[in-house]
C-alpha cells in the first residue's frame, strides 16, 4: 500500500494555502477571487496545496452567485512555480502514484469551473503553475511574467493538462517547440505565441483581471454558464455535433428568466437585474 504523503509542517501547517475572496464593491459582487497563498514556497503545489485548490474550486463552482472567477497569487514575484519538487524528492513510487489523483483534482477543479475564469499572472508561472493558468479561459500577464512548461528538463512531462491545453491554444508545432525545448517565455513571447491573451504593466495583472471580471460579471449568469458549456463541449467535436451542443445550450438559456429580463431591460433602456435562472 502507498504511504500517506507527509503532512505540512511549519508555516504550511496553519496557513490556508488557498483563499477564496469576495468583494463589497457592487461591480465585483459576483466575482470570486481564488488566491494561491503559499508565498514561502512561491506557491509550489504540494499535496496539501493541491487539496486546497480542489476544495476552493469546488466551493466556488457550487456557489450560484458567482459569475466570474479570477485566479491570483499572494506572491509578488510568482504566480506558481509548479509542483513541489522538494516534497516529491522524498516520495517513493507508491507515494507518487497516491498523489496523482489529488493533483489531477486540483487542475481539473480549475478547468471545470462552470463560469468564466481569468488567470492573473505576475512573476513566474512554470510547469504546474502555468497549467493552472492555462486551465482558465483567459490569461492576463504582467510584463515581468515568465511562463513555460519545462517538465522534460527534470525527467517528467506536463501532467496538469499542459500537453493538451497548450496545443489547443497555440497549435501543435508551436506547443511542441515550447514543450520539447522546456522553454521559459517572457510575457511578450507568450503573447506572440498565443499562450497568454493580454500583457499589462508589471504588477498590474490582478487589477486588469478584476476589471475584465467586472465587465463579464455584469452579464447574464445563465448566459455565461451556458456559453462556456457550449464552447468547452463543442471545442473537440465536428461542426455538426458542435452546433447540436450549441443548440442545447441555447435552449437552456432562451427559456430562462435571464432571457426574459434581458429583453425587457433592453426594451425599457435600463440595466438588467438578472434572476440567474
Amino acid at each position: 500500500m502507498p504511504s500517506t504523503p507527509t503532512a505540512p509542517t511549519g508555516a504550511d501547517a496553519t496557513a490556508p494555502l488557498v483563499r477564496v475572496e469576495r468583494f463589497e464593491d457592487p461591480g465585483l459582487a459576483h466575482v470570486a477571487e481564488i488566491v494561491l497563498d503559499r508565498p514561502q514556497a512561491m506557491n509550489a503545489v504540494s499535496t496539501e496545496m493541491a487539496r486546497a485548490i480542489a476544495a476552493a474550486t469546488a466551493q466556488v463552482a457550487a456557489d450560484e452567485t458567482v459569475r466570474c472567477v479570477v485566479l491570483t497569487s499572494s506572491h509578488a514575484k510568482a504566480f506558481c512555480v509548479g509542483a513541489d519538487l522538494k516534497e516529491r524528492n522524498a516520495f517513493s513510487d507508491a507515494d507518487l502514484m497516491a498523489q496523482r489523483p489529488v493533483a489531477r483534482a486540483a487542475y481539473g477543479g480549475v478547468l471545470d469551473l462552470p463560469v468564466p475564469a481569468i488567470a492573473a499572472v505576475d512573476g513566474f508561472a512554470l510547469g504546474g503553475g502555468f497549467e493552472l493558468a492555462l486551465s482558465c479561459d483567459v490569461v492576463v500577464a504582467g510584463e515581468g511574467a515568465v511562463v513555460g512548461l519545462p517538465e522534460v528538463s527534470v525527467g517528467v512531462i506536463p501532467g496538469g493538462g499542459g500537453t493538451q491545453l497548450l496545443v489547443r491554444r497555440v497549435g501543435w508545432s508551436r506547443a511542441a517547440r515550447a514543450i520539447f525545448s522546456a522553454a521559459r517565455l517572457s510575457a511578450g513571447e507568450a503573447l506572440e505565441l498565443g499562450a497568454v491573451d493580454e500583457v499589462v504593466p508589471a504588477g498590474s495583472a490582478r487589477d486588469a483581471a478584476l476589471e475584465l471580471a467586472r465587465t463579464i460579471a455584469a452579464n447574464s449568469p445563465v448566459g455565461l454558464r451556458n456559453a462556456k458549456r457550449a464552447m468547452r463541449l463543442g471545442a473537440d467535436v465536428g461542426l455538426d455535433a458542435g452546433l447540436e451542443i450549441e443548440d442545447g445550450c441555447w435552449r437552456a438559456t432562451a427559456f430562462s428568466g435571464d432571457r426574459r429580463e434581458g429583453v425587457a431591460a433592453f426594451a425599457e433602456k435600463r440595466r438588467p437585474v438578472w434572476p440567474g435562472r
